[in-house]
């Protein structure tokens, strides 16, 4: 039985590893993939391309806002895979407007699609930052939210939006929150891709405050795995929190990056502090470890490395002075 599932945010950095997973050797090969993207500035229709010519993808360009064309669409597929936000902490601080339409409205008429063509499965892509900062420990599920900046609090919005529907409407909702994610393909703004780019570019990079605020790192193809053990085997109303392996500050991270460039800390210009910046986030994965079976598998130096040396391979795909972006088919 084919199963239909609708992507949305599929052409951005997490979404188009999880839709080239979806149908590639190590995927679901029962499944059909739709992905629906606008293709804003982080949406690039190359990530697409190892699987535009198989017949079990399309492509539709639009905005999770348009109420008619998600209609169309929901009633046309089983499941329903979200990804799609505005997702860019600094970004939301200089203007939240975006960020509260995409992230709370659009997904508002996503559940609301959903809700009128039900039973569909939806799993719902959040973030660790709706916990707030953590000095000690970990934030578990049933943690309360205290989001920070403006792009932490519509993510949180729409995380109770979207449990309420379940709780209200008995709608098949699942929600994975995420700790912070690399890999190849994300575009550059986040702290990884944007000071590779700039490193290799011959550049200085910015490093916020003293460089102690932490975070926990997460390979891509890890969290995409979290996603299908979520999607196959997670129960309606349930949260469930996806944590990486390795734990770094800023200023451990960015000394693994000069290293990795081949550059030295004369490349780093300490900045102050920006506004609402969290000192640590940190997530408890157990609860899916010992429910689904999750647990990261990358190592996260040899990842690191196998990333910067894509980012050093594939210029044209992230140097608009070398290609401009394709447009999709």
């Amino acid at each position: 039985m084919t199963t239909k599932i609708l992507v949305t945010g599929g052409a951005g950095f997490i979404g188009s590893h999880y839709v080239r997973t979806l149908l590639g050797p190590r995927g679901d090969g029962s499944v059909r993939v739709t992905v629906l993207d606008s293709l804003t500035y982080a949406g690039n229709p190359a990530n697409l391309d190892p699987v535009r010519g198989d017949a079990r993808f399309a492509f539709v360009r639009g905005d999770i806002c348009d109420a008619p064309l998600v209609d169309a669409l929901v009633a046309d597929h089983d499941q329903i895979v979200h990804f799609a936000a505005e997702s860019h902490v600094d970004r939301s601080v200089l203007g939240s407007a975006a960020f509260v339409r995409t992230n709370v409205v659009g997904t508002h008429t996503l559940l609301e699609a959903a809700l009128r063509h039900a039973p569909r499965t939806f799993v719902h892509i959040s973030t660790d930052e709706v916990y707030g900062s953590v000095e000690v420990g970990t934030s578990t599920e049933t943690d309360p939210l205290r989001p920070s900046s403006p792009y932490s609090a519509t993510k949180a919005s729409s995380d109770l939006l979207a449990l309420s529907y379940h709780r209200t409407h008995g709608l098949d909702v699942r929600v994975t929150r995420c700790s912070n994610n690399y890999g190849t393909h994300q575009y550059p703004e986040k702290v990884i891709p944007r000071f590779v780019t700039t490193l290799l570019d011959g550049g200085r990079v910015p490093l916020y405050g003293d460089g102690g605020n932490t975070r926990n790192w997460l390979h891509v193809e890890d969290h995409v795995d979290a996603v299908e053990l979520v999607r196959n085997g997670g129960s309606p109303g349930e949260i469930y929190n996806i944590g990486g392996g390795t734990d770094l500050s800023n200023k451990e991270l960015t000394a693994l990056l000069l290293d990795a460039v081949g550059v030295g800390w004369d490349s780093v210009e300490f900045v102050a502090d920006r506004k609402g910046h969290d000192r640590r986030y940190a997530v408890d994965h157990q609860k899916i470890a010992a429910l689904l079976g999750y647990r990261p598998r990358r190592d996260f130096r040899t990842s690191l490395s196998e990333t910067v040396a894509w980012y050093r391979a594939n210029r044209s795909w992230w140097d608009p002075r070398v290609t401009s972006r394709p447009q999709p088919l």
